[in-house]
């Protein structure tokens, strides 16, 4: 019997006034590492990762649903459906941290894409004293706006809309299996109505670090940046720009990756993320 050894359960986590029940997988034993998923997807980006015992020998892989997304819930204690979703960078940086303490993580490793990569640079910021390092995948001051209310248009499916979308945001194969860039957009399509457009008001509205990203203190919380070649949202160019302004963090260019990188070809990923883990989990 062939039979994955990541492990899904359920935690109740309270922050902001919100009780959410939310969903994660994990596998793995050392130093905690938590794995954001991208804006209106879930946790089975992270397949890959939570699999592969050359990084489980020495993190505990923790991949998490955010609240409305995957199989974890709306908040339990409020009514919902009577206002529109808009995902705010407080909240979302909120809730991370909410997540790590009540799973009781000590100096949890943080790493996310996309939106997970823009927030990466906020718990850096404000809370260099609880996280060990960040790895900001896809990520930059300021990416470009992908906010348009023609993804909530009632008309229009969004699942469609988001799932053929980010196809574009990847590599075309034979650079990437096609079986992850059709997997990678089948995650999409199952997105909730409203989920993708009520994410990206984070990362394309809110999220803007242009003033206060050269204030991480790297001495605290080292801050790691890749960026795919073929992210159109936030190329590599912004990635290193942005890196450059953070005194002693370390930008890399994935070739032959995009916007999803964990999700389009782990022996890609892994020749880029692998050094970052040694580094991570090496004595001082």
């Amino acid at each position: 019997m062939k039979m994955s050894k990541a492990i899904g359960r359920y935690v109740y986590v309270e922050v902001d006034g919100f009780e959410y029940r939310v969903f994660f997988l994990e596998n793995g034993e050392g130093i905690p590492m938590v794995c954001q998923h991208t804006a209106g997807c879930h946790n089975h980006q992270w397949r890959y990762v939570l699999e592969d015992s050359d990084i489980t020998n020495n993190f505990r892989v923790i991949a998490y649903d955010l609240p409305r997304h995957g199989k974890s819930d709306p908040p339990l204690n409020k009514e919902w459906w009577k206002e529109e979703y808009r995902f705010t960078t407080e909240h979302f940086k909120n809730f991370i941290v909410a997540l790590c303490k009540t799973l009781e993580l000590e100096q949890p490793v943080y790493i996310g894409s996309s939106m997970g990569g823009t927030i990466a640079l906020h718990l850096a910021h404000d809370h260099a004293d609880y996280f060990r390092a960040v790895i900001a995948l896809e990520s930059a001051e300021k990416p470009l706006p992908f906010y348009s209310k023609f993804l909530d248009y009632p008309r229009v499916s969004s699942q469609d809309i988001g799932s053929y979308g980010v196809m574009g945001l990847m590599p075309p194969a034979p650079i990437i299996p096609e079986h992850d860039i059709r997997s990678t957009a089948f995650y999409y399509s199952q997105a909730a109505p409203g989920v993708l457009y009520g994410d990206l008001y984070n990362y394309s509205v809110e999220h803007d670090m242009s003033e206060t990203v050269s204030e991480i203190d790297t001495s605290k919380c080292m801050v790691y940046m890749l960026t795919g070649e073929y992210d159109y949202l936030t190329t590599p160019a912004m990635s290193k720009a942005t890196c450059d302004k953070i005194k002693g963090a370390k930008f890399s260019e994935m070739k032959g990756l995009g916007h999803f990188p964990m999700s389009e070809s782990a022996n890609t990923f892994k020749k880029y993320i692998m050094p970052v883990l040694n580094e991570i989990s090496s004595p001082d």
